[in-house]
């Protein structure tokens, strides 16, 4: 599947937006993916996922972690074609951590998902609970790249598509300097 492939899927389903944008970095854009709306025809899921977890076939992966809430979908579909359990990490008190019984054991193989990385923040966060939890780290996968390849890990790293798409801190935006309101379309309170 080409890059040019996936993002018509996410042109077509409506997972690409054009406005003015608050994302869970806390900077602004004029482009939001919303993932939810490609993931939610399981056909479209399971396609991409599978594209996605090709990328880790030879890396015994055990493990498919993600950030909840926008990683669910993809953390499951991923280990669905590893043949590995998927679990998600959540914030509680603003630190992310595993909870609802999940548990990662010592030196289990962890791949880290994430529907779209736009710094890294979230996929870095979930990295910590993975390592913390004793798990080892094989991997980091996500959907869409946004972040142009800038995004690095200290692991192997594989997205569907790499796109730079410019972003502001909000006292440079532009888009506000405008008076155009900043609309939260995301999942992160």
């Amino acid at each position: 599947m080409t890059e040019q492939e996936v993002l018509a899927i996410y042109e077509e389903s409506g997972g690409l937006l054009r406005g003015h944008f608050l994302l869970a970095s806390g900077l602004h854009s004029d482009i939001y993916l919303q993932s939810a709306k490609v993931l939610e025809d399981p056909h479209r899921a399971e396609t991409l996922c599978r594209e996605l977890a090709r990328s880790f076939t030879g890396d015994q992966v055990q493990v498919v972690v993600a950030p909840a809430i926008g990683g669910i979908l993809v953390a499951h579909e991923v280990a669905r074609a590893l043949g590995a359990r998927a679990l998600f990490a959540e914030r509680e008190a603003g630190t992310m951590r595993l909870r609802r019984g999940f548990e990662i054991s010592q030196g289990e193989r962890c791949l880290v998902v994430e529907d779209v990385i736009t710094t890294g923040g979230s996929t870095r966060e979930v990295m910590r609970v993975v390592e913390e939890a004793g798990g080892v780290l094989v991997g980091v996968g996500a959907l869409i790249d946004r972040s142009g390849g800038t995004a690095v890990f200290p692991v192997k790293k594989a997205a569907l598509a790499t796109i730079t798409v410019p972003t502001y801190k909000p006292e440079d935006c532009p888009l506000c300097k405008n008076g155009t309101p900043a609309i939260k379309p995301g999942s992160r309170a």
